[in-house]
């Protein structure tokens, strides 16, 4: 029993470590660094003044509210263009949920939290919900949790913020916010209503229209939005500064916390006009290959053949590759491409499309066994050239180095010895003339 008291004690004193560490970066006001030796604690929650932070108190919570108006420039749009976009886009909202019902108002959401990683100890001591105003300003709210009893009383406030929204917008809100809040919610025993509103995780959406190494809200920020922080707070520094505000009362650690709570909200609101607004113009707004690529995606799965189709070869134009060089862009659209020509029996433009890929250096095995696959089918049932049906399915067996046997293989065999047959007896026929 002593052996595992001492690691226990031995692990609550590393955390503790690290902790101090993290806390031991955050400047303060005198320009000095902010350490936990010596400190002054502060027992009665009620007695630390807020007042640097801008807010007020609202019933037992504590409300920050900022508005951006709309000539305010964020990046390379202003906030009254952001606004607009989103205003006459709004019905393609369902276009990147699973919810045909997400409609305006789009609230923003997102939290900041006692630590990274979730888990049944984690809390949200920052909820942050923006929106665009009728005038085309964006308003900010953001409800901070300053002593432990007051959680309850934000968690019913955001539940009514919620429950008047037509969409709910989050950056990995689906795999980290939402679950949180609803760990919280049912610690509290409230109704959790989040899950019934319709929500777009723009995180998805940024993976698939940007594919950027890091694809984190900052570097979006930076390399799609075009706009740049300064002296922005880390966030693994976060829980730190909150711990820090908890102990001593000094709330100066969490001024940097709530306005970088607010430029994730507004960098959440252009990403998601950019998006909305691509999916109401279509593929000429494009800028890269992959945003049209992307866009001809979202298009497909809602069933939007044309402006698919559109944007795919708008992306297959974008593309940057000499011809035959590698681009896993310009293979992607070419190959939906062919399927989507194959889906509306455009068969002679879905050939060309897999005849392109296959002169593409460096083409992927898979894309290349398909390819030919579907060559070796169009010229064996459309075209008619048994010979080059032939060839195509040759070389995609070849091409297909498998260890053993698959189901794949014993069709491409099958289909080899079908068209010998055929061949035979197209010969036979000739020589019997």
């Amino acid at each position: 029993m002593s052996s595992l008291a001492d690691r226990i004690r031995g692990i609550v004193t590393t955390q503790k470590s690290v902790a101090d560490a993290a806390i031991s970066r955050i400047p303060h006001e005198n320009g000095s660094r902010i350490t936990n030796r010596g400190e002054s604690r502060i027992p009665n929650p009620e007695s630390r003044d807020l007042s640097a932070l801008g807010g007020t108190r609202s019933g037992d919570c504590f409300v920050v509210e900022r508005r951006w108006e709309r000539g305010v420039r964020h990046g390379r749009e202003t906030i009254g263009a952001m606004a607009e976009c989103l205003a006459h886009a709004a019905p393609y909202a369902p276009l990147f949920t699973a919810n045909a019902l997400a409609r305006p108002p789009f609230v923003f959401f997102d939290l900041e939290t006692t630590g990274l990683n979730g888990g049944a100890g984690t809390h949200a001591f920052l909820v942050g919900c923006g929106s665009f105003a009728d005038d085309g300003s964006f308003m900010v709210r953001q409800f901070l949790v300053t002593a432990s009893r007051e959680e309850r009383p934000l968690l019913e406030t955001v539940a009514e913020i919620l429950n008047g929204a037509g969409a709910l917008v989050t950056f990995n809100g689906k795999s980290f916010d939402a679950p949180l809040l609803e760990t919280r919610y049912l610690f509290h025993r409230l109704e959790w209503t989040g899950g019934h509103v319709p929500h777009v995780d723009v995180l998805h959406a940024a993976r698939r229209f940007w594919n950027l190494g890091d694809c984190s809200l900052s570097s979006l920020e930076k390399h799609v939005v075009g706009a740049r922080r300064v002296a922005d707070v880390d966030g693994f520094e976060v829980p730190a500064r909150y711990f820090q505000f908890v102990r001593t009362g000094n709330v100066e650690p969490l001024v940097a916390v709530l306005e970088h709570n607010r430029l994730d909200l507004l960098t959440l609101a252009a990403l998601t006009s950019r998006l909305f607004h691509l999916a109401r113009t279509g593929s000429a707004e494009a800028r890269t290959a992959r945003e049209a690529l992307a866009l001809g995606q979202v298009f497909a799965r809602a069933g939007m053949d044309g402006q698919a189709r559109e944007a795919f070869e708008r992306a297959i134009a974008l593309s940057a590759a000499p011809a035959g060089a590698f681009d896993a862009t310009k293979i992607g659209a070419l190959r939906a491409l062919a399927i989507a020509w194959r889906r509306v029996r455009r068969f002679d433009e879905a050939a060309r499309c897999w005849r392109e890929l296959l002169h593409i250096r460096g083409c992927p095995e898979i894309v290349a066994r398909e390819a030919n696959e579907a060559l070796a089918i169009h010229h064996e049932h459309r075209v008619r050239d048994l010979a080059a049906a032939k060839t195509f399915a040759l070389r995609g067996l070849e091409a297909a180095a498998y260890p053993a046997p698959t189901t794949w293989t014993r069709a491409v065999h099958h289909r080899l010895a079908r068209l010998d047959r055929k061949l035979v007896r197209i010969e036979s026929l000739k020589f019997e003339v």
